[in-house]
């Protein structure tokens, strides 16, 4: 049996698959795991796998950075460790991935139907990839073409420096150091939190009127997430407020891609994973995210480009771990 697994900060999915007579990947058995409720990963483990099962390579893109096959979960308190995932599965073929560098390997198998363009003026070229995607965090990965094939190429890109670029975005830099009086990343900003970070700065800065509906917290017993409330009333433009966090919130989204592009040169063209971008796709895709995407000056033309895709598959990251050891 194959096991595959996309390890993040809010769930954890795992899947076992076999090959048929004929050499195609079949799937077992799936299920997705709230991470939260787990005090280790191999308590997943031991609950996921049937008894008996014959594991015959396993590969797990972990949210974090893997050093020598081991990682600490960065929004997890878990520690991942290959050598004694090796010992618990009984097989010598395990591998840590960074969770963006099996998401990189996984847009290479999806089909242009799960693609969504948003560059209309992209051109076809060959060379790197970068891959960037919000969730949980803010995750970034570059696609290395050696001349033959892509290689994946973890990074830790989403905790670089947020650099504003207008007086709105200098203002919100110097209302998320009091927050953050050491380091205000990207992360803190373009990922699940920064919905919340992006809409009390606007309440504070009196944009607007603060949204009845939005709550001051999150509130788990009944079971209401600020940051998907913010972002739901700021995609169907029912709150003004929120409206304004969500299109700023995709205007950084946009400017941190171009970044990406830029230092990875990806003339092989932009994947925007993670769970967010589907959920606010109709405000990306009027214009705002590839705008600032492009808004680098003398560079401007380089990325005009530049094909700009959203993943409409959740399972990406599954993907690039199913295929690690099948490719």
């Amino acid at each position: 049996m194959i096991l595959a697994g996309d390890i993040g900060g809010t769930k954890t999915v795992l899947s076992l698959l076999s090959k048929d007579a004929a050499g195609a990947l079949v799937c077992r058995q799936e299920q997705t795991f709230s991470s939260l409720a787990y005090l280790e990963f191999t308590d997943i483990l031991k609950e996921f796998i049937p008894p008996g099962t014959a594991i015959s390579s396993a590969c797990f893109g972990v949210a974090g950075p893997v050093v020598e096959q081991r990682c600490q979960t960065t929004n997890l308190p878990w520690l991942l460790d290959g050598a004694a995932l090796k010992t618990l599965l009984g097989t010598e073929h395990v591998k840590l991935l960074n969770d963006l560098e099996a998401m990189a390997l996984g847009m290479l198998h999806l089909p242009d139907s799960e693609l969504l363009e948003l560059n209309p003026n992209a051109q076809a070229q060959i060379g790197n990839i970068a891959v960037i995607a919000a969730g949980t965090g803010l995750g970034e990965a570059i696609l290395y073409w050696d001349g033959s094939r892509y290689l994946p190429m973890a990074t830790e890109g989403g905790h670089c420096d947020f650099a504003p670029q207008n007086e709105q975005q200098d203002d919100l830099l110097r209302y998320l150091r009091r927050i953050y009086p050491l380091h205000v990343s990207c992360e803190r900003l373009i990922s699940g939190i920064g919905f919340s970070h992006l809409y009390d700065f606007l309440c504070e800065h009196d944009f607007a009127t603060a949204c009845l509906a939005v709550p001051e917290i999150d509130d788990h017993e009944a079971g209401i997430d600020r940051n998907a409330v913010i972002s739901r009333l700021g995609v169907s433009g029912e709150d003004t407020l929120c409206a304004e966090a969500v299109r700023l919130f995709v205007e950084l989204y946009g400017a941190e891609a171009g970044n990406l592009a830029l230092k990875a040169l990806a003339i092989g063209g932009v994947f925007i994973g993670g769970g967010i971008a589907p959920k606010i796709l109709p405000l990306i895709e009027k214009g705002g995210f590839l705008a600032a995407f492009k808004a680098k000056g003398r560079f401007a033309g380089l990325l005009d480009k530049v094909s700009v895709k959203v993943s409409l598959n959740p399972r990406t990251p599954l993907l690039g771990a199913i295929y690690y050891f099948v490719d």
